[in-house]
């Protein structure tokens, strides 16, 4: 009998990827991680050259930087639940293919069309990957505290990945031409795709019921449209627009259509069941909180470095790498920290740390302050990751193992849309608090001073084409009152921030450590393989 049992067990094991061969696997997830997290960010310093040699138009460049991630949100929900289905391993797989695929097509594109395009596809091969690494990571690990150990690594990977594309990409634009940082996409695609096919275990759903085509397209047409509307706003359209208003309008008209649909089917494609946890809730929304004080800083913090300490961007990137480390830090530090301290106090005293962190920088002026940037950055990195980390783990952990594809897609569909959040309204407030800092400018012409209070870098513009003590004041002017802007901004993500430790007491005190038991893949007739419309 204990044979049996024993017997029972390796298998069950193997299974779920267990042994030496289950950490293979996890450098393999975090290779695919990588890729698509570095080339979620590579292009941006690639896009003056991409401007000189396919001179597109403002549109048509706003595609060309947006699509990729607007894409990629949208379909997370379609293809995490699809992994559920048809098996997580091979949407992973395919996910590579179009993604090396992809990546050929955007490096020798000869039109910003072409590159378009190119960006559309490397959208839908990362919304492929997203997902299936977070699902194929919850089945590789069921012991909880091995799994704690394994998502720090991941998002430790994931930190890494989004530093690293503006330095890999500045670096290859140096030595080559610019569809270079697309071409180093390739070999390590055709590396990946063997060695997953070779060690990733597969894995599915219980696979009752049939698949919701129309559900999955609700989602995918719903999402891209919210997604569009927050990254117009973002950019500093008109909350009046129509092109504004239409597609959030329609967006969130699908996804309530969405809920709906899927709270009234037998077999919905998403569980919305999980969402009246309190720890998958809160998770997802501690998540959409931290991404939003996130993305907004970093991208006010890069103008500030540069344009009122005229920073390079080689070193404005250098200048961030501390808050890349941190994050490091504290994704292996995770695990250990979750097990001692308990989701709750984790995530609530990291948003806390980060808290601190934002009202610390307050303190910076238009002087640089090396000190106490590099203070700041290393809490805010550490803090912040804390907190992703707190509340990834408990959002995972909470869900089914058979909705992992599903949970892992809200996951990322979640942070997808705290970070375009986070750009719209923290680009709001810098804006609100910054334009009034011109008005009333000695010397400076009321057409000027408007024109100069829709950003510091037209306002330099600007400052140049008046020239002589009228041009001098307005370069000051600007100066002073980006700098009051980012404090004003600070301060709003500090209230955020503090928010999200409210809500982190709804979190489990202790980190449950039981093991999961693994099943077996029960074979599946053909009434149940069968795709709904």
């Amino acid at each position: 009998m204990s044979g049996t049992t024993t017997a029972a067990a390796a298998l069950r094991r193997r299974a779920a990827g267990a042994g030496a061969n289950r950490w293979v696997v996890l450098v393999v997830l975090c290779v695919s991680l990588l890729l698509v997290a570095v080339d979620a960010t590579v292009l941006h310093v690639a896009v003056p050259a991409v401007t000189e040699d396919l001179r597109p138009g403002g549109i048509e460049l706003l595609w060309i930087v947006d699509v990729y991630p607007l894409v990629c949100a949208s379909l997370l929900i379609l293809f995490g639940t699809l992994g559920d289905r048809i098996g997580r391993r091979r949407v992973l797989l395919l996910g590579y293919t179009l993604f090396g695929v992809a990546s050929g097509l955007a490096a020798l594109a000869d039109s910003a069309q072409v590159l378009i395009v190119a960006r559309a596809l490397l959208g839908v091969g990362g919304a492929m990957i997203m997902p299936a690494t977070l699902s194929i990571l919850r089945q590789v690990f069921p012991d909880r505290r091995e799994r704690a150990l394994a998502i720090g690594v991941w998002s430790a990977v994931a930190a890494v990945g989004a530093a690293v594309g503006p330095l890999l990409g500045g670096f290859l634009l140096e030595h080559f031409w610019w569809g270079s940082v697309f071409l180093v996409n390739i070999p390590l695609m055709l590396v990946s795709l063997p060695v997953g096919r070779l060690l990733l275990p597969e894995s599915k759903g219980d696979g009752k019921g049939p698949w919701d085509v129309v559900g999955a397209l609700m989602a995918a047409v719903g999402l891209f449209g919210v997604v569009l509307g927050v990254k117009r706003l973002g950019s500093g359209e008109s909350v009046g627009s129509l092109a504004t208003v239409l597609p959030l309008v329609a967006g969130a008209l699908l996804l309530a259509g969405f809920v709906r649909r899927q709270r009234r089917r037998t077999y919905p494609l998403v569980d919305l069941t999980m969402f009246a946890r309190p720890a998958f809730s809160t998770s997802v929304g501690c998540i959409v909180l931290a991404m939003l004080a996130l993305v907004g800083l970093e991208l006010i913090a890069a103008q500030y470095l540069q344009l009122v300490l005229g920073l390079s961007p080689l070193e404005t990137g250098l200048r961030l790498l501390p808050l890349t480390f941190a994050a490091m830090a504290a994704g292996l530090a995770g695990a250990r920290m979750l097990r001692r301290f308990g989701p709750r106090r984790m995530v609530c005293a990291g948003f806390c740390l980060t808290a601190f962190a934002v009202v610390l920088l307050t303190a910076l002026g238009r002087t640089d302050d090396c000190a106490l940037m590099l203070s700041g950055f290393v809490l805010l990195g550490f803090g912040l990751e804390t907190t992703l980390f707190g509340a990834y783990e408990s959002m995972l952990s909470e869900a089914p193992q058979e909705q992992a594809g599903g949970a892992a897609a809200i996951g990322e569909t979640s942070y997808q849309l705290g970070a375009g959040i986070g750009i719209a309204l923290l680009g709001t407030v810098m804006n609100a608090a910054y334009a009034p800092g011109l008005s009333g400018v000695p010397g400076v012409p009321a057409s000027a001073s408007s024109s100069a209070g829709h950003s510091l870098g037209e306002a330099y513009e600007v400052a140049a084409q008046l020239g002589g003590s009228a041009g001098a004041a307005l370069r000051h002017a600007a100066r002073d009152a980006f700098v009051h802007g980012l404090h004003v901004t600070l301060l709003v993500s500090a209230g955020l921030l503090l928010l999200g430790a409210v809500m982190a007491l709804r979190l489990p005190r202790v980190m449950q450590c039981e093991s999961e038991p693994v099943e077996l893949p029960a074979p599946r007739d053909a009434a149940e393989s069968r795709v709904s419309v």
